[in-house]
């Protein structure tokens, strides 16, 4: 259920002291910060019911996508906050991936392909395309689809390596399902663009599968 009468709270409050170490705050509080700086209990209280509506900041996120009918309780520039809030999330994390920082381990890479990829309602294909010391030249999605699946063509992502003069590549896409688990289809375009790859000596270092939970690092399984 989402609530009828959310409370409204004042817009010309200011960031408090305590509100300075966003990692010691609740979900709520982070919240009230985000809707309203520096507000008290009543936005406490629309934060909460905001949580308990849509089941979380999952929830919350998802919401803030829909049209104003489809979200009852929240109004929107609530929703413009909230789509803002992760639009700057995701910003950080691809910027923070183009700074140079080598990427050494498949943990390097969940936390952006997650951000980026989880919750969109298509398939989405991404590439990160990698120098010789596995330091982010790019990151782009090259290609989109339905619900069900992505037309993926490993010679569009071999011309775009060598365009970029990258010596190694890692690819991800999601399940909008939310299940994570590889399928056949996923393990024959990674042999596919495993081979494309090689005869340009480029490696394809890993293949991700972002679903709900954690995401599947095909390499780690041993299909690539």
């Amino acid at each position: 259920m989402k609530p009828d009468n959310l409370p409204t709270c004042n817009q010309n409050s200011h960031l408090q002291p305590q509100l300075a170490q966003p990692a010691a705050l609740s979900d709520a509080e982070l919240l009230t910060t985000l809707l309203q700086p520096g507000s008290k209990h009543q936005c406490l209280q629309q934060a909460q019911c905001l949580l308990a509506a849509f089941g979380g900041l999952r929830g919350l996120q998802l919401a803030s996508r829909l049209c104003t009918k489809e979200r009852n309780g929240m109004d929107d520039r609530t929703a413009l906050q909230l789509r803002v809030a992760y639009e700057l999330v995701q910003r950080q994390l691809k910027q923070s991936l183009q700074r140079g920082v080598p990427l050494n381990s498949p943990a390097a890479t969940v936390e952006y392909l997650q951000t980026v990829l989880h919750d969109r309602k298509r398939e989405i294909f991404t590439c990160l395309f990698l120098d010789t010391r596995h330091r982010v030249i790019a990151a782009e999605e090259l290609f989109q689809g339905s619900i069900d699946g992505a037309c993926v063509y490993p010679r569009v992502v071999a011309e775009r390596a060598l365009r970029l003069s990258a010596a190694a590549v890692i690819v991800a896409h999601n399940h909008p399902s939310g299940v994570s688990e590889p399928s056949l289809a996923d393990q024959a375009i990674t042999r596919r663009l495993k081979d494309a790859l090689l005869l340009l000596e480029i490696r394809l270092l890993d293949h991700f599968v972002v679903g709900d939970g954690p995401p599947v690092s095909m390499a780690s399984r041993g299909m690539l």
